[in-house]
């Protein structure tokens, strides 16, 4: 049986280069990924942009909350420095540089929206309008722990596909996906089973678990039926599923 599983770089190919930057993005995509993962935020003046945390602490030079900064002012940070010297001069991206990357190379694009520790008002409508306008709405994903966001998301868009991230044992989470409206399961993978894949299936919903960096554990999830992997090597998943398929490299 060949494994369908998809690559989703998370945070782009962030086990090598520094994560939530174009450069991390291009890079997924020449080790062959089939989507990249990112976490969309944004701006006092309404710019979205891929960074992680809420503030700018941990992967800039800069200090302070993402929604203080305006984009001029954020594209001032370096993004790459803190990750090594070599990367010095890497900036924070916005969501429309890595919407064009997807577009040109046709990858797939797990967007994960941080509407949770801080309110960003009117995000979900900014990120959809921004997906039907590139024409990706057939290539993204929306996700998020803030579960009222992609109930909000579902109103604004019903085409587009939703995932609900969660770390907890879920009791049977197929069953509430279904009163979310929701298109895919995206939990931790510690959280996930063959039994939670099987119920998930039976009930149309995908399942794509983050973060898995071991090649065993990859093949593991792999032969559990799970629809994405996410990891911080794309490379090594690129691997292991070609294994899985018992050739020494998958075609693109």
């Amino acid at each position: 049986m060949i494994v369908t599983a998809l690559n989703y770089a998370h945070r782009g190919a962030s086990g090598y280069f520094p994560e939530n930057t174009m450069l991390a993005f291009i890079k997924a995509v020449e080790m062959g990924c089939d989507g990249i993962e990112t976490d969309v935020q944004m701006t006092k003046d309404g710019v979205l942009v891929l960074i992680h945390d809420e503030s700018v602490d941990r992967t800039t030079n800069g200090s302070g909350l993402v929604k203080d900064f305006s984009f001029t002012e954020l594209r001032q940070l370096d993004a790459g420095e803190w990750y090594g010297t070599s990367f010095t001069g890497v900036k924070i991206p916005m969501v429309e540089e890595l919407l064009i990357l997807a577009r040109n190379t046709g990858i797939r694009l797990d967007l994960e929206l941080k509407s949770g520790l801080i309110e960003y008002k009117g995000i979900e409508e900014k990120l959809i309008d921004l997906i039907y306008y590139y024409r990706l709405q057939e290539h993204v994903i929306l996700s998020s722990f803030n579960h009222y966001s992609m109930v909000h998301c579902k109103e604004i868009a019903p085409n587009l596909k939703t995932g609900l991230l969660y770390m907890e044992g879920l009791y049977r989470p197929h069953l509430y996906a279904r009163t979310t409206r929701a298109d895919a399961l995206h939990p931790y993978y510690y959280s996930v089973n063959e039994e939670i894949v099987r119920q998930a299936h039976i009930e149309g919903l995908l399942v794509n678990t983050f973060t898995i960096n071991n090649p065993a554990t990859m093949q593991r999830f792999i032969r559990m039926g799970v629809d994405g992997i996410i990891t911080n090597f794309p490379d090594r998943l690129r691997t292991v599923i070609a294994g899985e398929n018992g050739v020494g490299v998958l075609p693109k």
